[in-house]
């Protein structure tokens, strides 16, 4: 078995998230997959203890970590699945409570770390996400592409975002090239919150 040394990051800036760590780290480590041609091999993942459901195009990883948004501490979740030069990840940020203000800021906090991670600036609109009962939420969606990494290499991410109850969502799948409509379809779509 081949053993690969994965690249150590320089120290990002405390106004990053560790989502936004992780998914440069899952980035990197896709692109020395360069070789490999894309698999889907999808499937359903329910996560009770963040309220969801999502199809992932291979076994997922998982991450907890404690982060600080605002000066409010807060858990994040993260689960993430590659295939061929795509990283498909949702990540859950866990409020100390319900509360609409502290929603808006920490969907805020994520929006304009992944345009930031990017080089872009943080544009997003209206999207409404589904409910795993039927029924919409309001969320965001963004696309954009623009460099990212030590090398600077091109990427394209689609992500949305929303909150529902204690808990605010990023689903995210960023790669090297444009994914096929059908592979952000079959992720996108399968997105619901219980």
């Amino acid at each position: 078995m081949l053993r690969r040394q994965l690249p150590r990051f320089p120290s990002f800036s405390s106004h990053v998230s560790p989502w936004l760590r992780r998914v440069a780290f899952a980035l990197c480590a896709g692109a020395m997959l360069a070789a490999c041609s894309p698999t889907y091999d999808w499937r359903t993942i329910s996560n009770d203890d963040s309220g969801y459901t999502v199809d992932l195009p291979a076994k997922p990883g998982n991450d907890e970590r404690q982060i600080d948004i605002g000066g409010v501490p807060m858990k994040m979740r993260m689960q993430t699945a590659e295939a061929g030069h795509t990283v498909f990840a949702i990540g859950t940020v866990i409020l100390p409570k319900d509360d609409p203000q502290l929603q808006q800021s920490v969907l805020a906090f994520l929006r304009d770390g992944l345009a930031r991670n990017l080089g872009v600036a943080p544009d997003a609109r209206a999207a409404q996400i589904p409910l795993a009962m039927g029924g919409n939420v309001p969320g965001l969606e963004m696309a954009f592409s623009g460099k990212a990494g030590p090398k600077e290499e091109q990427r394209t991410l689609h992500a949305r975002l929303v909150a529902k109850g204690n808990h605010v969502y990023q689903a995210a799948a960023i790669g090297r090239e444009e994914l096929p409509p059908e592979q952000l379809d079959q992720f996108f779509g399968s997105f619901k919150l219980y």
